[in-house]
């Protein structure tokens, strides 16, 4: 077959009005370059602005997202950042995908450490029940507490009993634990309005009455087994077992994480379920993925997925993991305002410089869309597995492949509108609505700012396929190196292809809006 009949054949199968091949051409070790036509990438153009950027199509599914999972009576810390922002991310892209999706938040809300609390509030606060004290330092109740935990041989006891007495339904211990519980809700709150992510809660404590049930059929089907008083599932491949029921009786994350896969998967009825947690624990995943799917859990020829995606860890300049000055972990909310309060500073200095004419308000407004934006991207760009070293001057710098610098470009691109509209007079949207008209490509970076506005799509398809953002993160910066190469050496608003380069704009802003969007990060017309 010629060059011409392969290129066809490939594209047979792509619906158009228009040739899709101008030409094609022969390349070294047996490649072949096709040449779209202007035509074809023209109707892509005419169709971003008349439909925004769309999803491919794919089979819509029922999707459970287990992500952040912060402990009740714990403050956040930089420990949850990543499976906060990588979590919220991932749902975004699939809802945006048409997907439904259940973002699930697994707290930690449940075990021995509330007999721990409990007894120690009781002590602190003999009238918690009548006078509930106005409690807001979490942690420094839990030190106190595991303190005196790990040094009184009766407090350790009556916390042991509390414990019994908590999981028993004693409704003192539970007064206590739902106070416990609601203190946490509004901390972890605060965090996630800053970082706009929506949650739903089903803690650990959700799937504690499920546990004998499910642990009924591990048993039916020879699945668990005793081994020295516990119960446990331990398949030829496992080198730890997963244990089900501890020797004394009691339940722990293997109990737990066994039921809620039950639960996710025939009560939810979930097509597709997703672990985001550390990477120290993919292994007691992919273990209950294992006893799950050897139990008969999943549905024979079916699409049904269980996937986790393990993150690295946030780092210190030193390498180690990211820690305060007086070796306490760094609190979330105080990183995410260290970063917003640079971040004023630095809007504040481009207003002195006469760089900008924010009003002390807009500052406040916008340093935090782009502080958070910020944090966000520098995570998101890293590949979930690794390591990074988390730094604010990095982090924050209006060059390199950063939120700031992307979100610059974006402003950019809203300042080339802005001033067609009101200092040339053109009308926008008569001008979107020619689009299919107006379009044409004279210069190679006009030809190739469309072709990279043509692989969303795809790019989307392959961050779904390995579950990672970094590729919509590369994406996006490609798409803004392409577009700074384009109105540098393209003209817009005084060349006589203004029509349709202001076209190229739009597409350009549309689909680089899609990508922060579906980022969790806000993008801002003016900077």
């Amino acid at each position: 077959m010629t060059p011409k009949q392969v290129a066809d054949k490939i594209c047979e199968s792509i619906p158009s009005h228009q040739p899709l091949i101008a030409s094609t051409s022969t390349a070294p070790n047996g490649f072949i370059n096709i040449h779209l036509s202007s035509a074809l990438m023209g109707e892509v153009i005419a169709s971003v602005i008349r439909d925004g950027p769309e999803p491919p199509c794919m089979q819509k599914m029922k999707i459970v997202v287990d992500f952040s999972s912060p402990n009740i009576a714990k403050e956040m810390h930089v420990g949850h950042l990543r499976s906060t922002i990588i979590g919220d991310s991932v749902c975004r892209i699939l809802e945006y995908c048409g997907h439904e999706v259940h973002r699930t938040n697994h707290v930690g809300d449940w075990g021995t450490q509330f007999g721990m609390l409990i007894t120690y509030l009781l002590e602190a606060y003999p009238d918690i029940l009548t006078n509930p004290p106005n409690i807001s330092d979490l942690t420094a109740i839990y030190k106190a507490s595991k303190k005196r935990f790990d040094e009184d041989e009766a407090f350790k006891e009556t916390s042991r009993l509390n414990v019994v007495k908590l999981q028993g339904g004693d409704a003192e211990c539970r007064k206590i634990w739902n106070l416990l519980c609601d203190i946490s809700r509004l901390e972890f709150q605060k965090v996630y309005d800053l970082l706009d992510v929506r949650l739903e809660e089903v803690g650990e404590s959700f799937y504690n009455p499920m546990i004998p049930g499910v642990i009924d059929v591990l048993e039916k089907r020879k699945l668990a087994y005793d081994e020295d008083g516990m119960l446990i599932i331990k398949l030829p491949h496992f080198t730890i077992p997963l244990i089900v029921r501890k020797s004394d009786g009691g339940y722990g994350y293997d109990s737990t994480d066994m039921a809620a896969v039950h639960h996710r998967l025939f009560e939810k009825k979930a097509d597709w379920i997703i672990y985001i947690t550390d990477a120290g624990q993919a292994s007691h995943f992919y273990m209950v993925f294992d006893a799950a799917k050897a139990c008969g859990w999943l549905k024979k020829d079916s699409p049904q997925r269980l996937d986790h995606i393990g993150f690295g860890v946030v780092c210190g300049e030193d390498g180690k993991r990211f820690k305060t000055r007086s070796s306490e972990t760094v609190r979330l909310i105080d990183l995410l305002n260290e970063a917003k309060a640079r971040m004023a500073t630095s809007m504040g200095e481009r207003v002195k410089e006469g760089k900008s004419d924010f009003t002390p308000q807009e500052i406040e407004d916008a340093s935090g869309k782009i502080g958070y934006g910020a944090v966000k991207y520098f995570d998101l760009k890293q590949n979930p597995s690794t390591n990074y070293i988390f730094n604010y001057d990095r982090m924050l710098d209006t060059k390199g492949d950063t939120a700031v610098y992307l979100l610059f470009a974006y402003a950019r691109v809203a300042s080339i509108l802005r001033k067609a509209q009101f200092d040339k007079g053109k009308n926008l949207e008569e001008l979107y609505s020619r689009a299919i008209d107006l379009v044409q490509f004279k210069h190679p970076s006009e030809r190739a700012l469309a072709f990279e506005v043509m692989q969303f799509g795809d790019t989307i398809r392959r961050v779904l396929k390995d579950l990672l953002p970094n590729v919509l993160c590369q994406y996006l910066s490609n798409l803004c190196v392409v577009f700074t190469d384009f109105v540098t050496k393209c003209n817009v608003l005084n060349s006589e292809e203004v029509d349709s380069r202001l076209l190229l704009c739009e597409t350009t802003r549309r689909v680089m809006f899609k990508c922060f969007e579906l980022l969790g990060i806000e993008a801002l017309d003016r900077i």
